[in-house]
């Protein structure tokens, strides 16, 4: 694709484009993404201009734009998340049923954990999770049993980094969250309190493959002083229920 005289390619400033769209920003004008973007009125609007010509974002009546329809399809075919949801689903929905908390089913991407699908109870706790949010790898529950388990490229380079306090508790001392991956691996599980939110404590598995790699992670969000034994059963339950299913298919 040709470049920008910045050296930005053409798919480069798409990405950027549909990167401006959040959770909470969900409807922007061309020029609000251009500025979002770090691009120039004109490229904006032009890029714009094309991504709703092709579907893959919507303008309204008040020249509104938002992502398109026709990007979701795009998106779900062929998904190896959507089969992981899918297959996940049944699992998760048995774990909410006993546990009554936030039941959540999360993958490594780009360094972060990012949430595919989150089930809750009406008297369920705080949790700031959402579907297709994202979370840092050191700071949750979901984060700690996909980074004990990413490849050791992907461990160095996180615990490499600054390591954000999201919490009090967040664990953001190298050598200490190099001891609790250690134990993650392990253990099979991780609890882990006050790391997300002081009043909630996490607890997550690993979900693992016909291969035995691990693909996902399988998380509730407790209140900060539940039991987990419970908890950990269910979910180590519903990992070994979804990595039976993932081998039929």
């Amino acid at each position: 694709m040709a470049n920008s005289p910045s050296g930005d390619s053409s798919i480069d400033r798409i990405v950027r484009v549909l990167e401006t769209f959040t959770i909470d920003r969900t409807v922007q004008t061309a020029s609000e993404i251009g500025r979002h973007a770090n691009l120039p009125s004109s490229t904006a609007h032009r890029l714009v201009d094309g991504l709703v010509h092709a579907g893959l974002l919507e303008r309204d009546e008040e020249h509104r734009v938002s992502l398109g329809m026709r990007l979701w399809e795009l998106a779900l075919r062929g998904s190896r998340a959507l089969r992981l949801r899918q297959v996940a689903l049944p699992h998760m929905e048995r774990v909410q049923a006993r546990i009554r908390e936030h039941t959540q089913l999360a993958v490594l991407e780009q360094d972060s954990a990012l949430f595919l699908e989150r089930l809750s109870h009406p008297g369920a706790g705080a949790n700031i999770t959402r579907i297709a949010g994202r979370l840092p790898l050191h700071a949750s529950s979901s984060g700690l049993v996909l980074l004990a388990h990413a490849s050791e490229e992907v461990r160095e380079r996180v615990l490499a980094a600054p390591l954000a306090q999201v919490a009090k508790e967040t664990v953001t001392d190298a050598p200490a969250l190099r001891r609790l991956l250690a134990r993650v691996r392990r253990d099979g599980y991780v609890v882990s309190p006050g790391s997300v939110e002081s009043v909630s404590t996490g607890v997550a598995v690993p979900v693992r493959d016909r291969s035995g790699d691990v693909i996902a992670a399988l998380s509730v969000v407790l209140p900060r002083d539940a039991p987990t034994e419970q908890a950990i059963a269910e979910l180590l339950r519903a990992s070994r229920g979804i990595r039976s299913d993932l081998s039929e298919h």
